[in-house]
């Protein structure tokens, strides 16, 4: 065999594996931001809902200020936030601030009887549904990625391509434990 054929053919397999390579980390990056966007959608829908949840509390627990400013700030924080970074303590504060909204409810029966109370929590719970499954998606679409800029030989391409890991959406374990709720 000719060596020059050898060589050429070596060369053609590099630029086409580099090719390859590429493109896939640009398909990955793409993906993550594509999953981000789900999360985040989701976010803002649920965020949405919370003012009217609110509002339905507040017409039979007046008194309990402190859980529906709890509520206020934790939503301005998620409706804030832009990074999966600043998004997951924002929610996981806005899921703390709603169990203890629902905690309150709890205590009134009426509430708990009232159509447009148990509509608005239909739809929050929907969408937790909705955000769990984004979520879901976005860190598997994270992993992958992550894993072809870690890894041999994305490694070698994707930082000097500007190529760079993906942050995961964590939720916070501390949440699946039931809220302390004192009523003062």
């Amino acid at each position: 065999m000719d060596p020059l054929f050898v060589i050429v053919l070596a060369v053609v397999g590099l630029v086409v594996g580099s090719l390859a390579l590429y493109n896939s980390l640009v398909h990955g990056r793409l993906q993550v931001r594509e999953g981000w966007s789900g999360v985040h959608v989701q976010l803002r829908r649920r965020a949405d809902l919370v003012p009217n949840l609110v509002e339905t509390v507040k017409g039979y627990a007046a008194h309990e200020r402190g859980v529906f400013e709890s509520v206020t700030t934790a939503r301005a924080q998620l409706q804030t936030s832009v990074t999966p970074g600043e998004a997951g303590p924002a929610n996981n504060a806005l899921t703390q601030a709603l169990r203890s909204l629902f905690a309150v409810a709890e205590a009134y029966p009426d509430l708990k009887a009232n159509q447009n109370f148990r509509d608005l929590q239909g739809q929050l719970t929907e969408t937790e549904d909705k955000i769990a499954y984004a979520r879901n998606y976005y860190n598997a679409v994270v992993l992958q990625y992550n894993s072809r800029v870690t890894t041999i030989p994305g490694f070698f391409v994707a930082g000097p391509l500007g190529f760079h890991e993906a942050e995961f959406f964590a939720g916070d374990e501390a949440l699946a434990r039931p809220p302390v709720v004192k009523f003062s």
